[in-house]
């Protein structure tokens, strides 16, 4: 079974060079700390770069939490709560497949 997450943040246009590494940073660890999370992919639209959406793939819900848990996501939420004018968390755990 897969959980999947889709995280969209708007980033203060002021931030968003300062956010853009930092999130780079957390995408990173979060591959090479949690052996659950198998995808963490960063999208960015060109014609608005301060929108910046996170696709995420864990194992199940707890290796979601197991994340939120972590002391590296808790250090990046921590450095750019800040910059953040605005971000949605969408959950999905249900996965169809295709024959």
């Amino acid at each position: 079974m897969s959980f999947a997450v889709i995280v969209t943040f708007k980033v203060h246009d002021a931030d968003i060079a300062a956010f853009m590494p930092l999130m780079v940073k957390q995408a990173k660890n979060s591959l090479e700390l949690e052996p659950a999370c198998r995808i963490f992919e960063i999208w960015q639209n060109s014609g608005d770069e301060s929108t910046v959406k996170l696709y995420e793939v864990y194992d199940d819900s707890a290796a979601f939490q197991s994340h939120l848990d972590s002391d590296h996501f808790k250090a990046f939420d921590q450095a750019v709560a800040s910059m953040i004018a605005h971000k949605n968390i969408e959950r999905l755990d249900r996965k169809i497949e295709l024959d």
